[in-house]
């Protein structure tokens, strides 16, 4: 649909033309800059609220069209990159801060349960 009845551009016409000068006229770098500013942009209008929305709103949307595969496959990658950017002390940091995290927010059921758990399991798999 190049043109309507009366001679004039239509306004998805005329945005595909201008997007298409445009990627003919800059490079990587204008766009990393125009990202950039747009982004500035945005945390300088919105807050923690927005940010958890439009997570949420895209976690879903992956959820949606992604099955267990993907997610074991970019939790891989994700893996073999973290563990290739960091060593032994950052593990261990992240460790204790995450059993100080964990610590805050259990009792001495929680870990009664998990205990059981991770005994049991260790039995059943021990009968194989």
């Amino acid at each position: 649909m190049a043109e309507k009845n009366d001679g004039k551009m239509s306004r998805e016409e005329a945005g595909r033309k201008g997007g298409e000068a445009t990627a003919r006229n800059h490079d990587k770098e204008f766009y990393q800059e125009i990202g950039r500013k747009g982004g500035e942009a945005t945390a300088e209008n919105h807050d923690k609220d927005f940010y958890q929305e439009i997570g949420k709103k895209g976690g879903e949307t992956t959820a949606e069209n992604h099955d267990r595969e993907f997610y074991q496959e970019i939790g891989r990658k994700g893996g073999e990159t973290t563990a290739e950017n960091h060593d032994k002390d950052f593990y261990q940091e992240i460790g204790r801060k995450g059993g100080e995290a964990t610590s805050k927010n259990h009792d001495k059921e929680f870990y009664q349960e998990i205990g059981e758990k991770g005994g049991n399991a260790r039995n059943n798999n021990n009968k194989d």
